[in-house]
């Protein structure tokens, strides 16, 4: 029998990369979005069929097929929109949410839901491996709304909705992105300037996991019977923002120098690190080495550029 998914936010960054992992792996994806995607573009995206509305419950109520999955990518996905624009960004991550959880609550058969949640939960952390009991400390409306939609997911699960499964994804890059820290990186770094500035020390860490791995988890964590589950979406390996953005330089080949203005920009955590302990135990484990998904990133980048 084949299996059907349901990706929302489906042109999104991370929404393509888990729609060509379910095509690939023989299912029958369909996307909803706000991408006015021809039936050829749609396509190439991994999606069989592809719905351009709102992710809400009159959105949603276009699609009557089965569904087997829902991959719930839609969301605010910037830290600083959430500084600027907090209630806006409650109602994509929070409200979209709970939208999309009353669709799943109404199938006689409720899919099961997988959420790419944040490491931003975490927010202000020790430097330490980071497991999926660690305290929760957001530093900013974007980490609360994340924990909020984790509450709510957890309370249809336990109530008599959809069985859901979390992803609190750490750094997810690779070709495609085109927002956050390596891609404004990469324009200061391409821009023919002597010298670059950018916020923190240099010391900061970050733990990076390439978008083709993040999809490969999220199939994963769809896989699980638990009601209820967590799990961290990393690689397990800390690396600091100056050695980041060194490779990305050498990627590039860039002759800028970097520096800092030893300013911590609001919202930004310090340290991530993601204890893999659990997905590990489930036999996932990261396939792009960081300086291969660099490479790759750069290529693409130029190209772009």
């Amino acid at each position: 029998m084949t299996l059907s998914v349901l990706i929302t936010g489906g042109a999104g960054f991370l929404g393509q990369a888990v729609a060509r992992e379910y095509a690939r792996l023989g299912w029958v994806v369909t996307g909803i979005g706000h991408a006015n995607w021809t039936a050829d573009e749609s396509r190439q995206a991994g999606y069989a069929t592809w719905h351009s509305t709102s992710v809400d419950l009159a959105g949603l109520s276009r699609i009557t097929a089965p569904v087997d999955v829902v991959v719930h990518c839609a969301a605010n996905g910037s830290v600083p929109y959430s500084l600027t624009h907090p209630l806006d960004a409650f109602r994509r991550t929070v409200q979209t949410t709970a939208e999309v959880l009353e669709y799943c609550r109404s199938m006689s058969r409720p899919p099961r839901v997988v959420y790419p949640s944040s490491a931003a939960v975490y927010g202000a952390a020790p430097d330490e491996a980071l497991s999926e009991s660690s305290p929760s400390n957001p530093v900013s409306p974007y980490g609360y709304h994340k924990r909020m939609t984790e509450d709510l997911l957890a309370s249809y699960a336990r109530h008599g909705g959809p069985r859901a499964a979390i992803v609190r994804f750490f750094s997810i890059y690779g070709p495609g992105l085109d927002k956050q820290l390596l891609w404004d990186a990469s324009k200061k770094l391409t821009a023919g300037e002597p010298s670059v500035t950018f916020w923190g020390t240099g010391g900061e860490t970050r733990d990076w996991i390439h978008v083709s791995d993040a999809a490969r988890l999220v199939v994963t964590a769809a896989q699980l019977d638990e009601p209820f589950t967590i799990l961290n979406g990393g690689s397990g390996q800390r690396s600091t923002v100056i050695d980041t953005l060194t490779l990305l330089r050498e990627q590039l080949g860039s002759p800028t120098d970097i520096e800092f203005n030893g300013n911590v920009r609001a919202g930004d955590p310090r340290h991530y690190l993601a204890d893999m302990t659990r997905a590990s135990a489930l036999g996932w484990a990261p396939r792009v080495a960081l300086r291969e998904g660099f490479k790759e990133y750069a290529t693409w980048f130029k190209a772009r550029r």
